[in-house]
């Protein structure tokens, strides 16, 4: 491929560099990268130009450099030569192995300055520098929804492709995204190494324990317009928020009984099921739902929050004044 330097429209310059072989560079304007000779300058400059002219039959996408497509096709012709001796993962390209053997190594040498994490690769490094930035260029055309990384728009596509291509060998349920299939697996080994210091409950993943302190804190930053409720976190507004819309997905096959949310689906089935898992150590009596159970030991603790404006009688549960209130 002919490249004019004058339609690149690319600075390039050609300098004398002292060196043992008194060899000539030529380097580049933009970047600064450094070649032997004048044509891999120009080669180079494409990548700068943002001309594209080199394109994957196989799944379209497009390369500035003929060398870049062919490295591509690797990935589609699944051929991997290249094999880590300590965990036997395979790669199609020498350099991919090269920097998958520095995560064997424990080595990370390249340390953000705004939050002190490491990395061991300084792609890592550069990609983490980004959510510091604050900067989100890469846009779901779909939702809208901006993301700072690319990796994280093209891992966000998957869940619009209804593609599911990780399935759990333990239950059966499928995932858009490996990651979310591993987290999944936490539940079925039973491994819950994260304490809540302030009531003891164990949790599989830190992120679930982050988001459980949160209702600790007392904090309810989100807020919904239509009746001024407040919540802890984002999704259980927009759980709320779907019994304002009045639609109701979720259908009962035993009773034609019909929700707006899938929790409170999956808790009504529990009904039907006759299941009684949840049992009262004070009298023994049991409950199908750990709500219920926590609703019937109010009457046990002897706290009643609840008053009727009209008499100041007082009840354990918002039920139970709710049917008083009949009597007025």
């Amino acid at each position: 491929m002919k490249v004019v330097k004058e339609e690149l429209n690319v600075k390039l310059e050609c300098e004398d560099t002292v060196s043992s072989a008194e060899v000539k560079q030529f380097r580049c304007l933009e970047c600064g990268k450094a070649f032997p000779c004048k044509n891999s300058l120009i080669q180079h400059a494409v990548i700068h130009s943002g001309v594209k002219n080199f394109k994957c039959d196989e799944c379209g996408k497009r390369f500035t450099q003929k060398s870049s497509l062919t490295r591509h096709l690797l990935f589609h012709s699944r051929v991997k030569n290249f094999k880590c001796d300590e965990c036997s993962k395979q790669f199609a390209q020498i350099k991919h192995l090269t920097r998958h053997l520095l995560t064997h190594s424990g080595a990370k040498n390249f340390k953000c300055d705004e939050c002190g994490k490491q990395f061991t690769l300084k792609h890592g490094l550069t990609q983490h520098l980004l959510i510091h930035s604050g900067a989100k260029n890469f846009k779901c055309d779909e939702c809208g929804k901006q993301f700072t990384q690319k990796a994280g728009l093209t891992q966000h596509l998957l869940f619009h492709s209804g593609v599911k291509n990780f399935k759990c060998d333990e239950c059966g349920k499928r995932f858009t995204q490996k990651g979310s299939l591993t987290r999944h697996l936490l539940f079925h080994s039973g491994g819950k190494n994260l304490k809540c210091d302030e009531c003891g409950k164990l949790f599989a993943q830190k992120i679930h324990l982050s988001e459980h302190l949160l209702i600790h804190s007392g904090v309810k930053n989100f807020k919904c317009d239509e009746c001024g409720k407040q919540f802890t976190l984002k999704h259980g507004l927009t759980r709320h928020l779907l019994t304002h819309s009045g639609v109701k997905n979720f259908k009962c096959d035993e009773c034609g009984k019909q929700f707006a949310q899938k929790f409170n689906f999956t808790q009504h089935l529990l009904f039907h099921s006759g299941v009684e898992n949840f049992r009262c150590d004070e009298c023994g009596k049991r409950f199908t739902q750990k709500c219920d159970l926590n609703r019937h030991l109010l009457i046990h603790s002897g706290v009643k929050k609840f008053k009727c404006d009209e008499c100041g009688k007082l009840f354990t549960q918002k039920g139970n004044l709710t049917r008083h209130l009949l009597i007025h």
